[in-house]
């Protein structure tokens, strides 16, 4: 997991008018938080941590009046409708710490044949990993599954130094036979007919 270097500002000026202010300039504010310290305000560039958060548990490395900080996205706010990013908190973390995270689910391979539907019962699981080790996601193969077939949490390979942070036998991803679908499908029409006749 590669770190991506931003410079920080710290900021004294709080609220939505200043928050305005900063967002016009580009930047983004943000609190920077975590160790049992003050929480710590300040604004970082809007166009370099938009793309830094393009990457899921980015570690963040912070340059904070001259003293070098790492952190990870705790919580992003971003514009409802136009999509900038509004407020972001930030978590400090140390080389070698565990922290609670989540890591996206992602599949490869093709179910069997016959229609069946993948359900994404949780999109991310939630694991525990070293702070400059997080995995950004998993990879599990679907490939030849069949309808009822469910892949749980403990089931997923999780890389070297991971572990899981939710029941072992928590279900990720199962698989739904589409002929239910069908039928119902099928009594809709056969209502509708009689409907018109």
């Amino acid at each position: 997991m590669s770190e991506v270097k931003l410079a920080a500002e710290t900021r004294t000026e709080f609220g939505k008018g200043a928050a305005r202010r900063i967002r016009r300039e580009s930047k983004v504010p943000a609190v920077v938080y975590g160790h049992g310290g003050d929480p710590i305000h300040v604004t970082l560039p809007g166009h370099e941590l938009h793309l830094a958060l393009r990457t899921s548990n980015v570690l963040l490395a912070l340059d904070i009046d001259g003293k070098k900080h790492l952190a990870i996205p705790k919580a992003v706010q971003r514009d409802a409708i136009k999509g900038f990013l509004e407020h972001v908190d930030l978590l400090l973390v140390r080389q070698g710490e565990k922290v609670n995270v989540d890591i996206y689910v992602h599949t490869e391979g093709e179910l069997a044949p016959g229609g069946n539907l993948l359900e994404h019962v949780l999109n991310a699981l939630p694991v525990e990993a070293e702070a400059t080790h997080i995995p950004e996601s998993v990879t599990v193969s679907i490939a030849g599954l069949e309808a009822g077939a469910t892949i749980l949490a403990k089931d997923i390979p999780l890389p070297s130094g991971t572990t899981l942070n939710v029941e072992e036998d928590t279900v990720v991803l199962q698989v739904l036979a589409a002929q239910a679908e069908e039928a119902a499908e099928a009594t809709e029409g056969e209502a509708d007919a009689a409907a018109e006749a």
